[in-house]
């Protein structure tokens, strides 16, 4: 579970099966207790971890109360555990070394880790069970009243956990990247709606939290939508349609805002919705390229074939057996052939040209019974050529320097010194 797994991703991180049985050898000679960043305990963890970013209420009720509790646990534990994770460094190395692990953890993210996973519940709890054992009651409400604010105010801090968040959403587009490769930008376009999502989230409970804070002045838009003592789910409703508003710049909700902390909510929400707005559209635009990347190219380079033949004026009949002819040959999608195949390994080359050739040799009598290494060299040596209805191909007499060997369609061989209409 604390070793990296066989799998797609591992076997292209690492290589080959090899690489991963060295990987995980090399994993428990530091330690029985020390995680890879690419296992499937620490991957599972992860998503826990992600859950968990994602929910928090704020109601004194016990399930509440000790779902809020055994959250601050899990993150104490996980703040534990970034000790003992691997850290991918460059050229796919992953450092191993605790000490290495250490030192590069205290140098990075711990101190805002340390302060996200302050035990805010625990607190409270503690604190609140030391005035109920007071004996003063003036007292005891006095210092409830300021345990919850400052309660409150602390868990502004969870906010912070945002940068796990998105440190593990970067370490999972990176393995969507290598694993599936299209996929990737999909990924990317959840990723960025989820982000977006969650920002709305924040946003609305935060638009909530700083009148509760205040007490809900008169001027708050709390107080005058008469939300004061309503349930927690119209509360959140209109929250979180108020953050959507300001965000997607379309409104500012029932209200105007008219305080000062209304007014600055406002302004930052419209700066976070704007910029997740251009995020998203640059991220829709890359998928949409990517996703047909070789029509895509066949259109530009019509395009260029268009402005060639109107710069030159070529007449309606050479332009349409043009375009007929960029139709037959490419048929919507263009690659260059040559530079990919010229990539490969022979052996691969061969493979791929055998397959795409395989109807031409099954219907040619020359192939028939012939050694397949000789087909083979033949056929890396042939070119694909495209002729039209009309085009003449080859004249009697012409000194031979080409072999054809038709795959699709027909051809007419007319005989010297025949006149008249030919068949097309």
């Amino acid at each position: 579970m604390l070793q990296p797994g066989v799998n797609k991703f591992s076997l292209r991180m690492f290589g080959s099966h090899k690489g991963v049985a060295a990987e995980q050898e090399r994993v428990k000679s530091f330690g029985v207790w020390i995680i890879h960043p690419y296992s499937d305990f620490r991957f599972y963890w992860d998503i826990v971890m992600l859950v968990l970013m994602m929910s928090n209420l704020d109601q004194n009720t016990l399930p509440w109360i000790t779902f809020n509790v055994l959250s601050d646990t899990l993150f104490l534990m996980d703040l534990v555990l970034n000790f003992r994770t691997g850290i991918p460094g460059e050229d796919s190395h992953i450092i191993l070394d605790p000490k290495e692990i250490r030192m590069h953890y205290l140098r990075t993210w711990f101190l805002v880790d340390f302060v996200s996973s302050i035990p805010v519940d625990y607190i409270f709890l503690i604190v609140d069970l030391e005035s109920r054992l007071d004996s003063t009651d003036l007292y005891r409400t006095t210092r409830a009243l300021r345990i919850v604010r400052f309660t409150k105010i602390l868990s502004l801090l969870r906010l912070l956990r945002l940068s796990r968040l998105i440190r593990y959403i970067h370490q999972w587009e990176e393995i969507f990247h290598m694993t599936y490769d299209l996929a990737s930008a999909v990924v990317r376009i959840v990723n960025l709606i989820g982000m977006m999502l969650l920002l709305c989230h924040w946003d609305g409970c935060l638009t909530f939290m700083v009148p509760m804070l205040q007490d809900f002045p008169p001027d708050c838009w709390v107080s005058k939508n008469n939300m004061v003592n309503s349930t927690w789910h119209i509360q959140y409703s209109y929250s979180l349609f108020m953050a959507m508003s300001h965000m997607l710049c379309i409104g500012y909700g029932a209200h105007p805002p008219e305080g000062i902390s209304d007014v600055w909510l406002t302004m930052v929400s419209m700066v976070v919705g704007a910029t997740c707005y251009a995020m998203f559209l640059g991220h829709a635009a890359n998928l949409v390229q990517s996703l047909d990347a070789s029509h895509r190219q066949y259109q530009e380079k019509y395009k260029q074939v268009e402005q060639y033949m109107s710069f030159h004026k070529l007449p309606a009949d050479v332009r349409q057996r043009i375009h007929d002819y960029y139709e037959q040959r490419f048929q919507g999608k263009m690659f260059d052939e040559d530079s990919i195949l010229g990539e490969l390994s022979d052996p691969l080359k061969e493979e791929i040209v055998s397959y795409n050739c395989r109807g031409l040799v099954a219907n040619m009598p020359l192939f028939a019974n012939t050694d397949p290494h000789f087909v083979t060299v033949i056929l890396t040596k042939l070119r694909f050529e495209v002729f039209q209805p009309g085009d003449l191909i080859i004249r009697e007499g012409t000194l031979g320097r080409k072999m054809y060997f038709i795959q699709h369609g027909a051809v007419t061989v007319i005989p010297r010194g025949t006149k008249g209409d030919y068949p097309q």
